[in-house]
C-alpha cells in the first residue's frame, strides 16, 4: 500500500475513533496519568519525593528555577550542558552562537518549544538557545525520543529530542494584584544585564504579564593562541575581538483561566539583536577573521487554548505567526566589491487541533493535527545572486494518533506520526515531495512494589529534512542533500528511595542507547560562524551511556545539602563506507565521555554552590588524526546568595566566579572560551 493512502486510512480511522467511541460510565479522570481526580483543600507541598524523571518511559530530565539559581547560569545554553547526553557547540563568548545536539544526532533533531509551542527557523534548521536568558524562566526540560504526555501538538512528536522552556506563570498570594521584580546582572568583559518582570491580576479570571531586559558587553576576554600544532612550541597572549553584543527582548502574555475546564493564553515576543561574530583564531592572523557583523530580529505571536468538553474528552487549539529577520556583512570578503552582505527574511503561519479521549481508568487516545507554512525571501549584495535564490515555501502537514496506558505497575505509549512535506521554489527546481510513517513505542514497569525501582525501554523512528540553508544557499547550499533518517533504541533503569528525614530523596538513573542515522547531514564552520560546509555522511552509529545521579541531605532542621551529577559515554562512528579513510572514526566534536556536577549547601545565612562541567577529547575533522585532536577540559564555577526579607520585598544578591581554574579551552577548534570570570546579580521581588 502506497503512504499516502495510508496517510488518507490513518486519518479516517482517527476521525472515526472520536466520532463513535461511546463514553463509559466513569468518573472524571486526570489527564496527565488517566487516573480518578477528586477536590480538596488546598495543600502545601513543601517536598517532592517521587520525581517525574524516575517514572517516565523514556529519559527526562529537568531543572527548575531554584535549580537553576545554582548552576552560574546566565543563559539557558548554560544551564542544560548539566544534562547528560548533551553536546554544546558555542562557539565563544556571551553573543556567541550556541547550539544543542542531544546523544550525537545534530542540534536539527532537537526541536525547542517555548511554552508548550515551538520555536521555528526554517532557514537553518536550528536554534541557537544562547539568546534565551533564564531571568524569566520557570523551569527547562529535556526528553529523548519523547513525551509520555500524549495531548500535545504533533510537531511536539515530530523530533529525535524535545528541549521544553516554560517561563514564569503568575500566581498570587495575600489578595496581592500586582507583582514584580527588577535585578541586575553584571561582570566581567563588559556584561550589563537590567531586567523587569511585572505581573497583574485583571479579575478572577484574567491576569497579565510583562517582562522585559537588555544585555550589552563588549566581550573582548584574554586567551593563550598555541602554535605548537606548527611544530614552533610557541604560545602568544590575544584579545578577543569582535565580540560585542547588545540583546533586547519584550514579552508580554495574557492568561485566562475562564473556567475549571476552560483556559487559554496570548503571547507576543519581541527578540533584537546586534552583534559581532569573532572568527577563527589561525595561524598569526586573528584580526581579518573578525570583521562579520551580524543583525537579528524575531517576533512571533502566539495563542493556546484548551478546553475540558467533558470528562471524557479534552481540546486544545494552538496558533502562531513568526517572522525572522537576520542581516549579515562581512567587509573584508575577497571578491570584487570586498564585501559580503546578505539580507534573509522568513515567515512562519502555523494552526494545531489536538483531541484526547480517555477510553477507560487506564487507557486514553490523542489525536493531533498541525499544518503550517515556511517562506524564505533573501537579497545578497549583487543582483545577480539575489535573483539566483529560489525563494522557497515549504507547505507541511503533521497528524499523530497517540495511545496511553497506565496502571501502578505499567506505563506504555504508543504513536505514528504521519508527515507530508512539499516544497515550492520560484528560481531552479525544487526537491521531492515527501511522505513518511514514523512509529514510536514506549515502555516503564514496576517490578517490585516495594521497591520504586523501574525498567523501560522506547523504540522511535524520526526523519528530518534539511533546512532552506542546507539546500538554496547560495555559497555553500547542496540540493543534493538526503533526508536522514533516524532510528532509536533506549533501555534504561531507574531508582529512587527515601531514607527517613536525613536524606529525602535519592535517585539514580542510567541508561543505554543505540542511534542508527541515515544520510545524516554535518553543518560545519568554515572560517567563521556564518559560513557552513554540509555534507551527507552517509550512514552514523551511537551507541551511548547516560547516568545521572541526585541526592538530598539534611544535616539539620537548618542546612541541606544537594548533590548531582551525570556522566555520558558516546561512541558515535561513520560506518558508511568500509576502508574508507574516515570509517570507524568518531564523528565532529563528540566526546567520547563527558559529564558535570553540583553541589549545593543551604544555609539560614548563606547559600554556596559549586558546579562542574569537563568533556574528554573530541576530534575537529572527520578523520580523527593528531592535527583534528581537541583536548578535554574541566570548567569549574562557585557562587555565593543570600535572600533578605524587606518590609514587603525581597532582597537577592548574589556572587558567581566562572571557570575558577582559569583554563584555556575551546569547545569549538579556534573558537576559544572566556577564562576566569566574575559575575553579580542583585534583584527585588515584591
Amino acid at each position: 500500500m502506497s503512504d499516502s493512502r495510508v496517510e488518507i486510512l490513518l486519518t479516517g480511522l482517527c476521525c472515526a475513533l472520536f466520532c463513535w467511541l461511546q463514553p463509559h460510565d466513569i468518573h472524571a479522570v486526570e489527564k496527565l496519568d488517566t487516573t480518578k481526580t477528586y477536590r480538596i483543600g488546598e495543600v502545601t507541598v513543601t517536598e517532592q519525593y517521587r520525581k517525574a524523571e524516575i517514572r517516565t518511559t523514556a529519559p527526562f530530565q529537568t531543572l527548575s528555577a531554584k535549580q537553576l539559581s545554582k548552576l552560574n547560569a546566565l543563559q539557558v545554553s548554560d544551564a542544560i550542558r548539566h544534562f547528560s547526553g548533551v553536546s554544546l557547540r558555542d562557539y565563544g563568548g556571551i553573543g556567541g552562537l550556541k547550539t544543542v545536539s542531544v546523544r550525537s544526532l545534530g542540534a536539527t533533531h532537537t526541536a525547542v518549544s517555548y511554552d508548550g509551542i515551538t520555536l521555528t527557523d526554517c532557514q537553518t534548521g536550528q536554534i541557537d538557545i544562547g539568546r534565551f536568558s533564564l531571568d524569566n524562566v520557570e523551569m527547562i526540560a529535556l526528553n529523548n525520543g519523547q513525551s509520555d504526555q500524549i495531548f500535545q501538538p504533533a510537531r511536539m512528536f515530530a523530533s529525535a529530542a524535545l528541549l521544553q522552556i516554560r517561563t514564569v506563570t503568575p500566581r498570587f498570594e495575600d489578595k496581592k494584584t500586582w507583582q514584580g521584580k527588577v535585578g541586575l546582572k553584571s561582570g566581567s568583559f563588559g556584561l550589563f544585564n537590567p531586567a523587569f518582570r511585572l505581573q497583574h491580576k485583571i479579575n478572577r479570571m484574567f491576569s497579565a504579564d510583562l517582562s522585559g531586559e537588555w544585555l550589552a558587553a563588549h566581550g573582548q576576554y584574554p586567551y593563550l593562541l598555541d602554535y605548537s600544532y606548527l611544530g614552533s612550541g610557541l604560545t602568544s597572549k590575544e584579545i578577543r575581538k569582535n565580540t560585542d553584543v547588545s540583546n533586547l527582548r519584550l514579552e508580554t502574555t495574557l492568561y485566562a483561566n475562564l473556567t475549571e475546564r476552560e483556559s487559554a493564553y496570548l503571547k507576543a515576543y519581541l527578540y533584537t539583536s546586534e552583534r559581532g561574530l569573532p572568527g577563527a583564531t589561525i595561524l598569526y592572523n586573528t584580526d581579518n577573521f573578525s570583521s562579520q557583523r551580524m543583525e537579528d530580529r524575531t517576533f512571533f505571536v502566539q495563542g493556546h487554548y484548551e478546553k475540558d468538553l467533558s470528562d471524557l474528552f479534552s481540546m486544545q487549539l494552538n496558533a502562531k505567526y513568526h517572522h525572522g529577520y537576520m542581516h549579515y556583512s562581512d567587509t573584508t570578503y575577497l571578491n570584487e566589491l570586498g564585501r559580503m552582505e546578505s539580507f534573509f527574511r522568513q515567515n512562519e503561519y502555523y494552526g494545531s487541533v489536538a483531541m484526547l479521549y480517555h477510553a477507560s481508568r487506564n487507557l486514553s487516545f490523542s489525536f493531533a493535527a498541525d499544518g503550517f507554512v515556511n517562506q524564505m525571501l533573501a537579497r545578497f549584495e549583487t543582483p545577480e545572486l539575489s535573483d539566483a535564490f529560489a525563494k522557497p515555501v515549504r507547505n507541511s502537514l503533521l497528524s499523530v494518533l497517540a495511545a496511553k496506558f497506565v496502571t501502578d505497575e505499567l506505563l506504555a505509549t504508543a504513536s505514528l506520526l504521519s508527515t507530508m512535506v512539499n516544497d515550492k521554489v520560484q528560481v531552479g527546481e525544487a526537491p521531492d515531495s515527501h511522505r513518511r510513517l514514523s512509529p514510536y513505542l514506549s515502555v516503564a514497569y514496576k517490578p517490585f512494589a516495594d521497591q520504586d525501582i523501574r525498567v523501560r525501554f522506547f523504540y522511535k523512528n524520526i526523519f528530518r529534512l534539511p533546512s532552506f540553508n542546507d539546500l538554496y544557499y547560495a555559497r555553500t547550499g547542496n540540493v543534493g542533500l538526503q533526508p536522514e533518517t533516524t532510528d532509536q533504541l533506549n533501555a534504561g533503569l531507574t531508582y529512587a528511595l527515601s531514607l527517613a528525614d536525613w536524606m529525602p530523596l535519592f535517585s539514580v538513573t542510567v541508561d543505554a542507547y543505540r542511534n542508527y542515522v541515515k544520510d545524516k547531514i554535518v553543518a560545519l564552520p568554515t572560517k567563521n560562524i556564518f559560513i557552513w560546509s554540509m555534507v551527507n555522511l552517509g550512514k552514523v552509529q551511537v551507541d551511548g551511556l547516560d547516568l545521572t545521579v541526585e541526592t538530598n541531605l539534611s544535616v539539620n532542621d537548618k542546612i541541606a545539602v544537594l548533590l548531582g551529577g551525570t556522566y555520558t559515554y558516546q561512541r558515535a562512528l561513520d560506518v558508511t563506507m568500509p576502508g574508507s579513510n574516515t570509517y570507524g572514526h568518531q564523528i565532529p566534536y563528540t566526546p567520547r565521555v563527558s559529564g558535570s556536577g553540583r553541589l549545593g549547601v543551604e544555609t539560614p545565612w548563606v547559600n554556596v554552590s559549586y558546579s562542574l562541567l569537563w568533556s574528554g577529547a573530541r576530534y575537529a575533522g572527520y578523520q580523527n588524526y593528531t592535527e583534528n585532536r581537541l583536548p578535554g577540559y574541566a570548567d569549574h564555577g562557585i557562587s555565593a546568595s543570600r535572600d533578605v526579607k524587606l518590609k514587603r520585598c525581597v532582597l537577592s544578591l548574589q556572587v558567581e566566579a566562572l571557570n575558577l581554574l582559569d583554563e584555556n579551552y575551546a569547545v569549538v577548534k579556534w573558537f576559544p572560551m572566556p577564562g576566569r570570570s566574575y559575575r553579580t546579580i542583585v534583584s527585588l521581588s515584591f
